[in-house]
């Protein structure tokens, strides 16, 4: 219009009635229509021909070749002469003065463009919302994926640390039973070789020859004699030693199958 839109100015587009923002650069700064610029760009180049050229394109009737064709025979929705009105094969149709068919259907075929370039700039404005609507897609579903996976490490990390704990536990009872089994093979190791070599001495002993020097060995030495440390050996207690089973550790079995089932029905939340 004649009236100036200030930069920053505000109006509604007549086409697809959405709001317009100009900035510094006023009007020269919308966006491009090549649809309306094709259009003007014809209209210029039609308005720049001559008129002689323009007065010289009338056609002339194929029936009376004499005659322009200046009526429009509205029933066969073609042009045609007076002549053909009168005498020929329109003279029982309506007809109408040319010029006004003509800027009838002109302006129909304005108002039709018009209307085609409301439609694609609608249809521009909805594929720009639904590209819009692609992006925010691909976002929120990156940053779900980031959030599920943070989720699963974190379970990841439960087991591990569970795993760990178990795995202490079952390494903590096997020091201790394997402790106290190597402690007692130590025990019967030192009763074994104590055994062995007081089975040497009484074997030292038996092959003595000289009675006064077996005896020294008796009842009467000073010190112990050979034949009671052995009745003492052998009446050394044996009994310490695991009960039946103490080897099993089958008492660390888990049952992990509910815990499995459950992890398979994980699912996301469908409400708040």
């Amino acid at each position: 219009g004649s009236s100036a839109v200030p930069s920053g100015g505000r109006f509604r587009c007549p086409s697809c009635r959405h709001e317009v923002v100009l900035d510094r650069h006023g009007v020269y700064g919308l966006q491009r229509n090549l649809l309306v610029e094709n259009i003007i760009d014809i209209y210029k180049q039609e308005s720049a021909r001559p008129l002689h050229a323009k007065a010289e394109q009338h056609l002339m009737c194929e029936e009376h070749e004499d005659e322009r064709i200046n009526i429009y025979c509205l029933r066969c929705e073609a042009p045609t002469c007076s002549l053909c009105k009168v005498f020929g094969a329109h003279k029982d149709c309506e007809v109408a003065p040319l010029p006004a068919v003509y800027q009838r259907q002109k302006s129909e075929l304005s108002d039709g463009i018009a209307m085609l370039v409301a439609g694609n700039d609608r249809i521009q404005a909805i594929i720009t919302q639904m590209e819009e609507i692609c992006h925010t897609i691909e976002e929120n579903g990156r940053r779900q994926k980031q959030h599920l996976g943070l989720r699963f490490d974190a379970l990841y990390g439960i087991l591990e640390e569970r795993k760990k704990e178990l795995l202490q536990s079952i390494a903590a009872e096997q020091e201790a039973k394997l402790q106290r089994v190597r402690g007692l093979i130590r025990q019967y190791g030192d009763h074994l070789e104590a055994s062995s070599k007081l089975v040497e001495s009484a074997i030292q002993a038996m092959e003595e020859p000289q009675m006064a020097l077996y005896l020294q060995l008796g009842p009467a030495a000073p010190r112990v004699s050979l034949p009671c440390r052995i009745t003492d050996m052998s009446k050394a207690s044996m009994s310490s030693r695991p009960e039946p089973g103490y080897e099993n550790m089958d008492h660390f079995s888990i049952n992990v199958d509910y815990v499995a089932e459950m992890l398979r029905t994980i699912e996301f939340q469908t409400g708040a």
